[in-house]
């Protein structure tokens, strides 16, 4: 089935973009969307532990961002920005580059206290660099980096950005963006759900820069998604299986948990996988091991927006989003939240799912 990029756009004004977080982490809004009817109800994060049910497993994304955008210049004084895709070893990094000008092969560009890099090959949209310097790149990051805020957040970052764009559970260094669906979650909402007899697990999905590229052709059959690093351990798998034994639900939170569970399912039942995932999931595509997922809200024509719709129905998603906007939602990163069940259509895999009730 042809599926066009077209087909995930929606109108946003730009003052609905939230630029920072709020005060307290889960005082989040929720927009409710039931999968199977379509309907649509208002709540807040802290009404998470009346969407759930004893025994459902929720699984977070355990990633830390890294300080990973570096302003620098050239030996021409121009200026250039860095955007760490992945560190590769303890001299090098992919990264993305800014420049007035291009830069050539075996350009050197100077930083902060002192430190140079050169510019070396290209990989797809992105270049290697090398690090001129004792210490490691990730040290080097952790003295003079910065976070790394998403293109829509217009402001520079600041000393509260290094501890909000970071989840509480936040453990592997790797990510240059956050698994923003897990920012709304503090130590008060975490006891409660666990309190209510939700449990917990947890995979590694390193968030790269490439999130933030759009998708370029018209035709998605023509898209292909960058590559990011994931581990969905045993422990998690055999936690699911539990689950799933007790007729209880996988409960992801964020699309990044989506990506990884779905990835390490792909032989028809969840297993343990560490590895590279470019799944790109879009309508028709039928998930194996999620059934109820926490996620912000995504930017128009995405490949996130494309997951969210291929889960709880492209209608349904579209029609909740002019609701969000209607209602004066935050959007994006630092931005409200949806809970969505899936859309019968879209489930596949273990006939002994558990079966929904209404979601919302």
């Amino acid at each position: 089935m042809k599926m066009y990029r077209s087909q995930f756009s929606y109108e946003l004004p730009a003052t609905l973009i939230a630029q920072r977080p709020l005060p307290v982490r889960s005082g989040a809004r929720l927009l409710c969307l039931d999968g199977a009817s379509g309907a649509l109800r208002d709540r807040m994060i802290r009404d998470l532990p009346e969407l759930v049910r004893p025994g459902d497993i929720m699984v977070f994304n355990d990633t830390r961002v890294i300080p990973g955008r570096l302003f620098g210049h050239k030996a021409s004084g121009g200026r250039v920005e860095v955007l760490v895709e992945r560190v590769l070893d303890e001299r090098r990094a992919l990264v993305q580059l800014r420049s007035g000008k291009g830069l050539r092969d075996e350009a050197c560009l100077y930083f902060s206290e002192g430190v140079e890099a050169r510019v070396g090959e290209r990989r797809g949209p992105f270049r290697v660099l090398e690090f001129v310097a004792d210490a490691p790149v990730a040290d080097i990051l952790q003295r003079i980096g910065h976070t790394p805020l998403p293109p829509y957040i217009t402001r520079e970052d600041d000393a509260l950005d290094a501890e909000r764009y970071q989840t509480i559970f936040s453990r592997l260094p790797g990510a240059v963006a956050a698994p923003t669906a897990g920012l709304h979650f503090d130590e008060e909402l975490l006891a409660t759900l666990r309190a209510k007899g939700v449990r917990t697990a947890f995979i590694s999905l390193h968030v790269g820069a490439g999130t933030f590229q759009p998708v370029r052709v018209d035709d998605l059959r023509e898209h292909r998604m960058h590559a990011e690093t994931v581990d969905v351990p045993a422990e998690t798998c055999a936690l699911v299986h539990a689950a799933r034994a007790d007729n209880c639900r996988v409960v992801a939170v964020g699309t990044t948990v989506v990506r990884a569970l779905e990835t390490a399912s792909r032989d028809g039942i969840l297993a343990p996988f560490a590895g590279e995932t470019d799944l790109f999931i879009t309508p028709g595509y039928q998930f194996v091991t999620v059934d109820a997922m926490v996620t912000n809200f995504h930017m128009p024509e995405s490949t996130l927006l494309m997951l969210v719709c291929a889960f709880a129905g492209t209608q349904s998603v579209l029609a909740a989003y002019r609701h969000a906007v209607q209602r004066a939602y935050r959007f994006y990163s630092y931005g409200d939240a949806m809970w969505l069940t899936a859309r019968p259509s879209s489930r596949g895999g273990d006939a002994r799912r558990p079966l929904e009730a209404s979601a919302c």
